[in-house]
């Protein structure tokens, strides 16, 4: 009988202990170690106002089918949310201005599509920019801001890449590779494209009218629920402090667990100081991971609210607002109840210690910022009939250029039955976590399985 351990019991941690238990049966051993007060880690639903409201991750992008399948494998596939077909709004130069369509992560495929966000000389800018050579080198790896800025202009970057990417990573355009946050942008690149226009247009997915975003009825506490009961881990809530090879793990109560296999479904941070010692390389390369800490202040409103017929706004870089991002969740997903739901969000990556929101801000701040906010956007008084605030520190991992490279590094350096799972791997949604974890627990069952045959 095999005995696995994993560590951390997020969505990470609980989909690979529910794909250990499909693939090593009922005999088994899975132990789960989270310390927390409920499994999910980001994954955290909460009644506001009386409804279901995610105040961590909200949503999974609908055109990977990881999140799709696994619902329909769980019994949940009528769970499954489809959004509204409500646009966003970008907030930029103190206005609310529609979302530009025929873009890629906010990066244009023309001219036309930036009309309006921008000024007239950089809509020229645009328009003559696949008339200027191109120096691109197959495999390098820029920073989204740094390609933009060059081929298109600063206000390309800040008014339309920043609020996309930014919501997204709660970083920058200047933070974020290109491989990591458009890989089918750097594919076209790699593969010839003559422009940055040429690019963009050639990675745009194709046009149709499915919803790009898809969330579960109910909340995510709906799927966290359910893979822990179809994963059937034993849950110790305590926190892994110390691998020993062979494996055994020792907890922060003193006790200690052997396991002929482990998942390290944790931060890089956490898995850099916990591999140090048995896995130096993959330690490094997780130590060059940086994370941005957000908070999220959900409300929910009288339903007379004055709101748009929109899904939210994604806010330009340099603007007045404190908040990077309002989603109005009634509006996205359709209103359940007798009031509107909205989500705020604040925090990014390279903001000073003094001034990162989820570490210095106090509740009563930032429900002040979240009202002031709403006010300023969308011109008319609000009153909250119910909050919660939820903070997030260090859990937003930052994609910057060169992070496919360091991935590889980090799985290189571990040994064959020691594998990671998380958010810094392979993309930061729910779906890229999704098919993380099912990576390690395929890792895992080949490793046993050689040592076997052997």
């Amino acid at each position: 009988m095999s005995s696995y351990c994993v560590v951390g019991g997020g969505i990470s941690g609980l989909t690979a202990a529910y794909r250990l238990r499909v693939a090593a049966g009922d005999e088994a051993s899975i132990t789960l170690f989270d310390p927390a007060d409920r499994l999910g880690g980001v994954l955290r639903t909460e009644r506001v106002g009386g409804q279901p409201m995610d105040v961590g991750a909200e949503a999974f992008v609908v055109r990977r089918p990881e999140v799709p399948a696994l619902l329909a494998e769980l019994g949940l596939a009528d769970r499954q949310l489809d959004t509204t077909g409500a646009r966003p709004l970008i907030y930029s130069q103190d206005r609310l201005q529609p979302m530009p369509s025929g873009t890629l992560a906010g990066i244009p495929s023309s001219p036309a599509s930036m009309v309006g966000l921008v000024d007239d000389a950089t809509v020229a800018r645009i328009a003559a920019e696949p008339g200027r050579p191109l120096h691109w080198r197959p495999g390098s790896d820029p920073s989204v801001g740094d390609l933009v800025a060059d081929r298109f202009g600063e206000q390309v970057v800040s008014r339309s890449v920043d609020p996309l990417l930014g919501g997204v990573y709660a970083g920058s355009a200047a933070t974020i590779g290109v491989r990591s946050a458009t890989p089918s942008l750097a594919a076209a690149l790699d593969a010839g494209a003559a422009n940055l226009t040429d690019a963009v247009g050639r990675a745009l997915p194709p046009s149709t009218d499915g919803r790009v975003f898809g969330a579960v009825d109910g909340g995510y506490t709906v799927l966290v629920d359910e893979l822990a009961r179809a994963g059937r881990p034993r849950w110790v809530q305590a926190a892994v402090d110390r691998i020993e090879p062979g494996w055994v793990l020792h907890d922060d109560t003193g006790a200690s667990w052997h396991a002929d296999a482990v998942v390290l479904a944790i931060p890089a941070p956490r898995l850099a100081s916990l591999v140090q010692g048995i896995a130096p390389r993959a330690a490094a390369a997780a130590g060059r991971v940086a994370s941005a800490s957000t908070a999220i202040v959900a409300l929910a409103l009288p339903v007379d609210a004055a709101l748009p017929d929109n899904s939210g706004v994604l806010v330009a870089s340099g603007e007045r607002l404190r908040a990077k991002a309002i989603t109005l969740s009634s509006r996205k997903w359709g209103r359940r109840g007798d009031v509107e739901l909205v989500r705020l969000s604040f925090g990014r990556f390279g903001d000073p210690p003094a001034h990162q929101p989820a570490r210095s801000a106090s509740d009563d701040e930032l429900l002040g910022w979240a009202v002031d906010d709403l006010e300023a956007v969308f011109g008319a008084p609000v009153e909250p009939v119910d909050a919660r605030v939820r903070r997030w520190v260090d859990a937003m991992p930052q994609y910057g250029p060169g992070h496919v490279d360091l991935v590889a590094e980090l799985r290189a350096g571990l040994p064959p039955t020691l594998a990671a799972a998380g958010s810094y791997l392979d993309g930061i949604g729910v779906a890229a976590c999704v098919a993380a974890a099912g990576r390690a627990a395929a890792e895992l069952q080949n490793a046993l399985n050689t040592e076997v045959a052997r």
